[in-house]
């Protein structure tokens, strides 16, 4: 720094003086050598190329500098600092951090010539995004362009971001009507389901974004401040994804990930599952599960007919419909609001031997699983047949056919309800999957754009369980579909606790980002959620 600090004094006495020819030719070899060196080389040696184009130490005292030709050499430093940083260059140790923040003030000061002094801001805007990350571990890898969507740390100077915001606001117009729900993107108009790579990747970026601007100081700070105007929360107030691991997305498809989120003890987790099971496993709850699990199937293969149908889309077609028989068939003798007079009585001479059996089942669901399990379009609905598939392993043997007659029916029902409440332990998909259909009549895992936490405000033992969503768009029919899949986790996370017995009353809160000005507080059964804008 000393060096170049030398040189900018030179540039000013010298009064932008021109280079000889045969100087200018050896300076374009060493930019020749600083633009081609590899990503990783030492960050004394980039030093010392640098300072070779400044001309120290190899330029006879004679040589006269042209303007035009200093201002590429700082462009050339300039944007090789940001390529640099941009290929995941380990920061440099912190007495170079001192250098280069050195380096930085002295041009921010060379104020003498204006001209030179808003190309130099122009062409060394790399540095200054650089210097955003002079915080962080010496040993961690800054990756400058990915920086506002990939990288979660706090960012505290808004010239970081600034520049981002429009590619925000493009990703909004080409999202508006787009929402990603259970996995998978969805048309909000044609409610249909959207099978597009660019798309998708289009999805993923902007989420990244809207996490990385949710992190700034002044969403944050703005943030609070409508905590505590609407919840009064004066003394000691809470700040709820203010940390980048609370800003991070989360799958729930197993009741451990929820006790590890809300730090249940063993001890209640058996008690979590010692409650659930006999709920959750009832026969027909397990059909009602396994019938939605078809239905999705069967929407999405649909869905595939417009693009032409191979012959083992039609056979998965045949298999759905036909396992989607054989369980209606199963539960209409068995439907708890008839009493027992009104069963049928089982055939004389029943051969029981040839009575169908939840294998026949298993068997369907192995076919399903094998047809398709190459096909990208349908891994979640893949993925959600095997989940399945564990159940129906414990229950294969036993009985499910309408024609034995209601007491054994009965029996065998218990039979099924008992296994499974045996078998599936607190981590267990299948159960997780059998409790979100007692719950909410849906089969698909939960998923929540920001886990946020549990957060405890005042003295009185008050915990708030606080979520985030990001919505494409801020229109009314957007925010109700955020709001109602918001409302589903939480209230997810709410049962589990009550009936682990936590201590404290567990108060439910929703926070919805969008692009734009709007701030909204709005109430949904009984609970509160806030809708914050985007904006700089």
């Amino acid at each position: 720094m000393k060096r170049a600090s030398l040189f900018i004094q030179s540039l000013i006495r010298s009064q932008f003086e021109f280079l000889s020819h045969s100087h200018s030719h050896g300076l374009k070899l060493k930019r020749l050598q600083l633009l081609s060196s590899p990503p990783n080389t030492n960050y004394s040696d980039k030093v010392g190329i640098v300072d070779d184009i400044l001309g120290h130490g190899s330029s006879p005292p004679h040589a006269r500098r042209r303007p035009h030709a200093s201002r590429r050499i700082l462009g050339v430093v300039c944007s090789r600092l940001a390529s640099a940083s941009r290929r995941h260059i380990l920061l440099c140790p912190l007495e170079d951090h001192r250098r280069l923040l050195n380096f930085s003030c002295l041009l921010l000061s060379f104020s003498i010539f204006p001209i030179f002094f808003l190309e130099v801001m122009e062409l060394s805007s790399g540095i200054w995004k650089l210097l955003s990350g002079v915080k962080t571990n010496k040993s961690t890898p800054f990756n400058l362009n990915s920086m506002p969507y990939h990288c979660y740390q706090d960012v505290s100077n808004l010239q970081c971001y600034q520049s981002d915001f429009s590619k925000l606001e493009e990703l909004t117009r080409v999202l508006a009507n787009v929402d990603a729900i259970n996995g998978k993107l969805v048309d909000t108009i044609s409610n249909s389901t959207i099978f597009d790579e660019q798309i998708n990747h289009d999805m993923c970026t902007f989420k990244s974004f809207v996490r990385a601007f949710i992190g700034s100081p002044p969403v944050q700070h703005k943030m609070k401040q409508v905590l505590v105007s609407t919840m009064g929360t004066q003394n000691e107030p809470f700040s709820p994804f203010s940390q980048a691991r609370e800003r991070e997305p989360i799958v729930i498809d197993n009741l451990a990930k929820v006790s590890n989120f809300l730090d249940v003890s063993t001890q209640q987790r058996k008690v979590v599952r010692f409650k659930v099971c006999p709920q959750a496993t009832q026969h027909r709850i397990l059909i009602g599960t396994l019938k939605e699990v078809l239905n999705n199937f069967k929407v999405d293969l649909d869905a595939l007919d417009s693009q032409g149908l191979d012959k083992d889309t039609i056979m998965g077609q045949q298999i759905v419909l036909t396992c989607l028989k054989f369980l209606t068939e199963a539960a209409v003798s068995n439907e708890p609001e008839s009493t027992s007079w009104m069963r049928l009585s089982p055939s004389k001479n029943v051969n029981t031997s040839g009575s169908r059996k939840w294998e026949d089942v298993l068997e369907m669901f192995n076919d399903l699983i094998e047809y398709f399990r190459a096909e990208t379009r349908l891994k979640l609905h893949v993925a959600k047949a095997e989940v399945m598939k564990e159940g129906l392993l414990q229950i294969k043997d036993i009985l499910i056919d309408n024609s034995i007659g209601y007491k054994e029916a009965r029996h065998q029902e218990r039979l099924v309800q008992k296994k499974l409440s045996k078998t599936l332990g607190h981590s267990s998909r299948c159960l997780f999957t059998l409790l979100l259909y007692y719950l909410f009549g849906r089969v698909s895992d939960i998923e929540v754009d920001m886990a946020g936490g549990v957060y405890q405000s005042g003295s009185d033992n008050k915990n708030w369980l606080c979520m985030g969503r990001i919505l494409t768009s801020d229109s009314e029919k957007m925010i109700g579909r955020g709001v109602k899949q918001l409302d589903r986790a939480l209230s997810l996370f709410k049962f589990v606790w009550e009936t682990a017995e936590m201590k404290g009353h567990l108060d439910l809160q929703g926070h919805l980002w969008s692009v734009g000005e709007h701030n909204r507080v709005l109430r949904y059964r009984g609970n509160t959620y806030f809708l914050h804008g985007i904006c700089l």
